[in-house]
C-alpha cells in the first residue's frame, strides 16, 4: 500500500493570506488614512490653534469696537481723542515739555 502524502490545504492558506492582508490594510488605513487616528489628532490640534486665534481676534475686535464707539458722534471721549491726536498727528499743548 502506498502512503498518500498529505498536502497542505492551499485554499485555507490563500484564504488566511488574503484575510491577513485585508486586516493589515484596514489597520493601516485606520491609523494613517485620511480619516485615521493620526489625522484626527492633527485636526484636533489645528482646531485648538484656530480657536485660540479666533479668541485673540475677538478681543482685538472688541477693543476696536470700543474705540470706535468712544470716538463716534453720539459719544465722544475727550481723553481718547486727545491721546489719538497726540499719537497720530504728533500734537501737543503749549505748556508741555517734550523729552526725547
Amino acid at each position: 500500500m502506498s502512503n498518500p502524502r498529505k498536502r497542505p490545504p492551499i485554499g485555507a492558506l490563500i484564504y488566511f493570506a488574503i484575510a491577513f492582508t485585508a486586516g493589515a490594510y484596514f489597520t493601516f488605513a485606520a491609523v494613517q488614512g485620511d480619516y485615521g487616528v493620526f489625522r484626527r489628532v492633527q485636526v484636533d490640534a489645528e482646531a485648538t490653534t484656530l480657536r485660540a486665534e479666533r479668541d485673540a481676534l475677538q478681543g482685538q475686535l472688541a477693543e476696536l469696537e470700543n474705540k470706535t464707539k468712544r470716538l463716534s458722534d453720539k459719544y465722544l471721549d475727550l481723553d481718547l481723542l486727545d491721546e489719538q491726536a497726540r499719537d497720530v498727528l504728533g500734537l501737543m499743548r503749549p505748556d508741555e515739555i517734550v523729552i526725547r
